[in-house]
């Protein structure tokens, strides 16, 4: 979590309906049955302090200077990350995604372990099935001369960055990536899909989780 953002300032501390926005999705991974160990990167004191004081089972790791900067590629985080801890199998996720369950995390979980046969990652991506264009106008997944109903077209599948799911190995293998070689897309209830980016988003997901907490 950087303490600096540009769309919507001081956006993980930002107060999201009762609480400062990263406490959401935090709550629902300290949840899960299958992680043992939580790591926040940050290079803001602020942050710090208020993990320290909310969460302080949780591990801070200081983000180095070079890595700071709105243009850092979170890859480039991860590899520091990983070089900083223990282990083999991973779960990756960000502050701007509150309505993430904790279910969703743990049905994710279980998919890539079901799966490491076929699979070496798992990312969370969101499914549509609506009529998509080029920005030159040409269809992407349809054919304008046969109106099918959108419940017919074939789906797109969207990264939605809620989380990702990988190994060392497989991290390493894809080139210091977070999505190897052979990923799975896990697809998540749209609902909880919201990743905040703008204002728009802040809005669209508080509203969407008071309705859902009425």
């Amino acid at each position: 979590m950087k303490g600096h953002s540009e769309r919507v300032p001081n956006k993980n501390l930002k107060t999201f309906v009762d609480k400062p926005l990263y406490h959401f999705v935090l709550e629902q991974i300290l949840k899960s049955k299958y992680l043992n160990k939580v790591y926040i990167n940050t290079d803001s004191e602020n942050i710090i302090k208020d993990v320290n004081k909310h969460f302080p089972e949780v591990i801070i790791i200081n983000r180095p200077t070079e890595l700071i900067g709105d243009f850092v590629s979170m890859n480039k985080i991860i590899e520091y990350d990983l070089s900083q801890i223990e282990g083999d199998f991973f779960l990756q996720t960000h502050s701007t995604n509150p309505l993430l369950t904790v279910e969703t995390i743990d049905k994710g979980i279980e998919a890539f372990f079901d799966n490491q046969d076929k699979f070496d990652s798992v990312f969370s991506v969101t499914k549509w099935q609506t009529r998509f264009y080029w920005e030159d106008g040409k269809p992407i997944n349809h054919n304008p001369k046969e109106l099918l109903r959108t419940q017919d077209l074939p789906g797109l599948y969207e990264e939605n960055s809620n989380f990702y799911i990988f190994t060392k190995d497989s991290f390493i293998a894809s080139d210091n990536k977070r999505i190897g070689v052979k990923p799975y897309m896990f697809e998540m209830p749209p609902m909880e899909a919201v990743d905040i980016d703008t204002e728009f988003n802040f809005k669209l997901a508080e509203n969407i989780y008071r309705t859902l907490n009425q």
